[in-house]
């Protein structure tokens, strides 16, 4: 059974995924492993460490970018995200490339995947800010990982959420509490919740992962680089010189 978060993020992206791609397609490349809009790249960065030989699990993927430049450097990848229309992209830029992820239709909640199946784990702003129970996430990834496995993923960083998400001026002069967790909701003309992100603080999140059996190893939040001038809903040139925009987190299951 769905949660009502995930039944309207399944909805809105399925209704969304189109303009997504065709705006962001470009800067996530079709085989690009890019963890957030600051532009952290993999290819870089190697927060997985060597991927070659690995089994690895994509959590959210929508259209798979991610998983698509894991499978070119030598790893054995599934991936898996709630809008089926996402992943209608994926299949798309599977075709174009001639590189195939194998994907499926799932909720991170309820992980289709066997105990102990993957040595590495990764998502790079997939389902986490979306699902109304991280905890349910967390532990689910620990149990598919061996023991040894590794978990990166990268959220919105918390203190964005006591600012308005605004590129500009107004998005440099903080209009909420930080410790409100209410979460972010579009609701249709009946009431209905068609969109939701939740806010978690950043101890919220260790505390979570603690929770889960998870150890957390890194943290790393990017400073916006110089020349980089590409502009991303609330993320920018002017904001990133004064507040972090994301937060990526490494974890282990020891």
């Amino acid at each position: 059974m769905l949660s009502s978060s995930a039944r309207a993020n399944r909805w809105w992206w399925d209704g969304n995924a189109d303009d997504y791609q065709l705006e962001h397609g470009e800067f996530l490349r079709d085989t690009g492993f890019v963890w957030c809009p600051e532009g952290v790249d993999e290819a870089d960065a190697h927060l997985l460490g060597e991927v070659r030989g690995r089994r690895v699990l994509e959590i959210g993927c929508g259209a798979a970018q991610c998983a698509r430049w894991l499978v070119t450097q030598g790893a054995q990848v599934a991936a898996f995200d709630i809008s089926h229309r996402q992943l209608r992209h994926s299949q798309r830029i599977d075709l174009d490339t001639g590189l195939r992820v194998p994907v499926v239709q799932a909720d991170a909640e309820s992980l289709p995947f066997a105990a102990a199946a993957f040595d590495l784990a990764c998502s790079a702003f997939g389902a986490l800010p979306f699902v109304a129970d991280p905890l349910a996430v967390f532990r689910e990834v620990r149990r598919v990982l061996r023991p040894g496995g590794r978990f990166v993923f990268s959220v919105s960083h918390p203190i964005r959420w006591a600012f308005p998400d605004d590129p500009g001026p107004r998005g440099l002069t903080s209009d909420r509490s930080y410790f409100d967790r209410s979460p972010y909701e579009e609701r249709d003309e009946r009431g209905t919740v068609t969109y939701a992100e939740h806010h978690r603080t950043m101890g919220d999140w260790v505390n979570l992962l603690v929770a889960s059996g998870l150890t957390v190893t890194g943290l790393l939040e990017p400073e916006w680089p110089e020349g980089h001038e590409r502009v991303w809903g609330g993320w920018s040139p002017l904001r990133g010189r004064h507040l972090p925009g994301t937060a990526i987190f490494s974890c282990a299951r020891i």
